[in-house]
């Protein structure tokens, strides 16, 4: 079976799972205070909503935040608010051992409790829009498979998933469990805890911790392995954008929830919209880039504005 078979393999495996088993008490750490949706903001957005024939949605890290997943941006909660830890960057990732030591000790402890979190109410929602209708595409800047997990299906992960690694030398992609059951027989001596974990999955090692490690290598070629995730400082490829844009065109609003849209991979689609003169509906915690092209914006947590639909 290929990669990409058992990549869906997977998938079906992550659809068994249940809603009900995320912790609330987590959701509630890492969700930025808000105040509740008004009235007039419900009858707008449910307005919106119902005038939509064909809906584009921009998920960001927001929409996981209920999930107990950190966003980067949000004021004293996320990443960048309560850490002097930064993401990788691409060049360094390639070009430096002791990056990548760094990034896949600290990934290989974070990855189990990563990857059984598990899709919120907003996940859930958006998968039954897609069933009955509601949603024409879905575009995710996330890159932890929640999307998959909550059962939608016409999605496009515009920053990659977490849940692939690929050789940057010969372009073998293999799941990540496989790899973490690889990094196990390859470290058996080698042990570090931590429970800070970023919106990638990884989580904050000391040095000292990290000492030790045993990098990773493709089993194929004994080349560099790299989740299958757009860095910061790397390009989405061409082709993804370009099918966006595509999306962007055949659709006739355009909604965004949970995005700063700080990062212009995702922003460019919003542009893009406005510049066609379709409708623009932002629900997000605080300010974002969009703002001022938006014909709603709702500063409330994705979740309770989207149940009224």
């Amino acid at each position: 079976m290929n990669s990409v078979k058992r990549y869906a393999s997977l998938v079906k495996q992550f659809r068994l799972y249940s809603v009900l088993g995320t912790t609330q008490s987590s959701c509630r750490h890492f969700v930025p205070p808000h105040s509740p949706a008004n009235e007039t903001d419900v009858d707008k957005f449910k307005e919106f909503i119902h005038n939509s024939k064909r809906l584009l949605v921009i998920t960001g890290a927001g929409i996981s935040t209920e999930s107990g997943i950190p966003d980067y941006r949000s004021e004293r909660v996320g990443l960048y608010a309560r850490s002097s830890n930064r993401p990788v960057q691409y060049q360094d990732f390639v070009k430096k051992a002791d990056i990548r030591q760094r990034y896949w000790a600290r990934n290989f402890v974070g990855w189990p409790t990563f990857s059984s979190v598990l899709p919120n109410k907003t996940h859930m929602i958006l998968s039954e829009w897609e069933t009955i209708g509601y949603l024409h595409w879905l575009v995710t800047q996330n890159v932890d498979a929640l999307h998959y997990k909550a059962g939608s299906k016409n999605l496009t992960e515009l920053h990659g998933s977490a849940h692939r690694v690929e050789c940057l030398d010969c372009k073998h992609m293999i799941l990540r469990p496989e790899l973490q059951e690889m990094i196990k027989r390859d470290n058996p001596m080698w042990h570090s805890e931590s429970v800070d974990m970023a919106p990638d999955g990884d989580v904050q090692l000391s040095q000292e911790q990290i000492n030790g490690f045993n990098v990773p290598s493709c089993k194929k070629c004994g080349g560099v392995l790299k989740p299958e995730i757009v860095f910061f400082g790397d390009n989405v490829p061409r082709p993804r954008v370009n099918f966006v844009f595509n999306k962007v065109k055949e659709s006739d609003s355009l909604l965004v929830l949970g995005s700063s849209l700080e990062v212009y991979s995702g922003y460019r689609f919003v542009n893009a919209a406005h510049e066609q003169k379709k409708p623009i509906a932002i629900v997000s915690i605080g300010p974002t880039r969009a703002d001022k092209l938006a014909n709603i914006k709702i500063n409330t947590k994705c979740s309770e504005i989207l149940s009224h639909i």
